[in-house]
């Protein structure tokens, strides 16, 4: 009978394979092929419609942290249709808004799966909140917590969170968001996003109400353009508060 031998290096990389209990893992950052079916999972997890194989290979993306710094005119110059663009573009600033339980698991650090997430949501509501004290009391065993806190500080505090510049949350602090924080009206054009549909739609999922007019029920005028129109003049004189930047707003 034939011997079989295991493979030494990554068939996509040449990096060196380790073994982790009966399986092989290439380890390596750059890999490609473990790149892109990260990319796959973040994408099938959030639930981000269409950035499939073929739109990551047409818009280059490398890694997760890629996904976000996209503009919308890039977008469009590589797929070659504004409408997909900005389908796509609107789904990836949804996803900003996902909560905790849905995006730690979509990061595929191993044993932080759904359960995991799930009992780590009672005892934090935030990313930021991670402690191997909360690790502990949420009842992670000791591999999975190690495998946690070596993500939260070599990836998550050093990159992850300047980059991807969201903040999620629970399910539970999510739900809140129902009850309006406030209605917006949009004045002027958008530095942040590529249309006011994006915007509206951003809000609408932060737990604002949007309006299209000044009316007198409006608490919140968001203009990014700088120029001082007459609708923010008259905001001003009637007691709205005036934001200049979107994040701003979905940040609170």
């Amino acid at each position: 009978m034939q011997k079989i031998i295991a493979p030494v290096n990554c068939p996509s990389c040449e990096s060196l394979l380790e073994w982790r209990k009966d399986l092989l893992y290439c380890i390596s950052d750059s890999c490609g092929v473990k790149s892109q079916k990260a990319i796959e999972h973040w994408a099938k997890t959030l639930k981000i419609k269409g950035l499939g194989p073929a739109t990551v290979e047409k818009l280059e993306i490398k890694s997760v942290l890629d996904i976000y710094e996209l503009t919308g005119h890039y977008i469009e110059l590589a797929l070659g249709s504004e409408k997909l663009a900005t389908k796509l573009y609107m789904e990836i600033q949804k996803s900003r808004l996902a909560s905790l339980n849905r995006i730690l698991p979509a990061f595929g650090i191993p044993l932080i799966g759904n359960s995991a997430t799930s009992k780590l949501c009672t005892v934090i509501t935030a990313l930021d909140e991670l402690t191997t004290e909360k690790c502990k009391e949420a009842g992670l065993g000791p591999k999975a917590i190690y495998n946690l806190m070596k993500w939260f500080e070599n990836e998550y505090e050093t990159e992850i969170k300047f980059r991807m510049q969201f903040k999620p949350q629970t399910e539970k602090r999510v739900q809140r968001k129902e009850a309006s924080k406030g209605i917006v009206c949009i004045s002027g054009k958008l530095n942040s996003v590529k249309t006011k549909a994006i915007a509206e739609q951003m809000l609408i999922e932060a737990g604002y109400t949007v309006k299209s007019s000044l009316t007198k029920e409006v608490t919140i005028l968001l203009n990014e353009s700088g120029v001082e129109s007459t609708k923010t003049t008259k905001a001003r004189t009637s007691g709205v508060t005036v934001v200049e930047t979107l994040n701003e707003l979905l940040e609170t």
